[in-house]
């Protein structure tokens, strides 16, 4: 006989755990749906590409502020320098006139505008003739010169303080610009590591192609092209010899260099001294607008900021440090956006 017995129904509680468990699949699902995608290898070069150019231009304001700041130091050093001898001085004076006063002490007849005077400021006292008419012509030249260093000392004091106080805000801003440019390079890194291994070595090939187009990896054959002159000749000898060296941001040598380091560097090898920053260097020389003027040695600008700045090597080609991540190599000169050449 068929049994009739009616099937067994799932218990609530059941019933609530599947729904749940329902739910939070379906939840998943669409959290997955909408993740943001791994970014692609293009992505990636290009925000790296980015982070790299904003570093080197904070790179370029650092190398300013630290050269504002070795300048602003070495005029506080001198200002209290002078600021002590002044007080030296002017000690010496006052014992000068002390000794007089003290002579008169003994013999009971101090005068009584210098006992006044060394107990407090003469400004107020060579104001009145009256006062320096109870002066010998002596006493009174003493006075005055003591009241003048004085003065020149308070000016040197005041012009001493003025200067630690943009000394300390140039500090300030360094550390800004070093915080700014690790961050850049620590977000880049971390925008590599999103890579596979595959996608890092396809990046490198890509580089490497970008860097010899239009260039080679030893000395360009400079047919035609003469040097602008034998002192940038050697500057651009020197920096041939430095092909390979990393870049390294606020580097000037000799084994790592940024953009301008290398250019500064690569000069004073040659005997001539140039600015640190790439901006201060665009005004070092002789302006060349089109890139048919340019010859080896030139140095020469890129970008609208003037944030980039390399050697002439001739034949099309520019002697850099490129930026983070790559080394000092000859590249094409339209790799990058040219703004004009200088020649030194």
């Amino acid at each position: 006989m068929a049994s009739h017995r009616r099937p067994k129904q799932p218990s609530r509680t059941r019933v609530t755990v599947l729904t749940a468990t329902a739910a939070a699949a379906v939840a998943l699902s669409s959290q997955a749906a909408h993740a943001d995608p791994k970014p692609k290898k293009e992505d990636v070069k290009s925000e790296v590409d980015k982070l790299y150019e904003q570093a080197e231009q904070a790179t370029e304001k650092y190398n300013g502020a630290k050269e504002d700041q070795e300048k602003l130091q070495k005029e506080v050093d001198g200002l209290q320098d002078k600021v002590a001898r002044g007080q030296g001085e002017l000690n010496q004076l006052r014992k000068g006139l002390g000794a007089v006063a003290s002579g008169q002490y003994r013999s009971g007849s101090i005068d009584p505008s210098v006992q006044l005077f060394l107990s407090g400021d003469p400004d107020t006292y060579l104001d009145k003739a009256a006062t320096l008419d109870q002066l010998s012509g002596k006493q009174a030249e003493q006075l005055k010169t003591i009241a003048d260093k004085q003065r020149q000392l308070a000016q040197e004091r005041a012009e001493a303080a003025a200067k630690i106080k943009d000394l300390s805000d140039t500090r300030k801003a360094l550390g800004d610009k070093k915080d700014e440019i690790k961050g850049k390079l620590a977000k880049a890194q971390e925008l590599l590591n999103t890579l596979t291994a595959k996608e890092k070595e396809a990046l490198q090939k890509e580089e490497s192609s970008r860097a010899n187009r239009g260039s080679s990896s030893e000395r360009p054959n400079l047919g035609n092209d003469v040097p602008a002159s034998q002192r940038g000749a050697a500057a651009l000898a020197a920096a041939a010899s430095k092909i390979g060296s990393p870049y390294v941001w606020g580097a000037t040598g000799p084994s790592s260099f940024d953009c301008s380091g290398l250019t500064s560097w690569a000069y004073q090898q040659a005997g001539q001294s140039l600015p640190r920053t790439s901006q201060a260097q665009a005004g070092a020389g002789t302006r060349i607008g089109s890139q048919s003027a340019l010859k080896p040695g030139d140095l020469v600008l890129f970008y609208g900021d003037l944030h980039h700045i390399g050697l002439y090597a001739g034949n099309g080609q520019v002697l850099h440090a490129p930026k983070p991540g790559a080394s000092v190599r000859y590249e094409s000169i339209n790799n990058m956006p040219f703004q004009y050449g200088v020649r030194v």
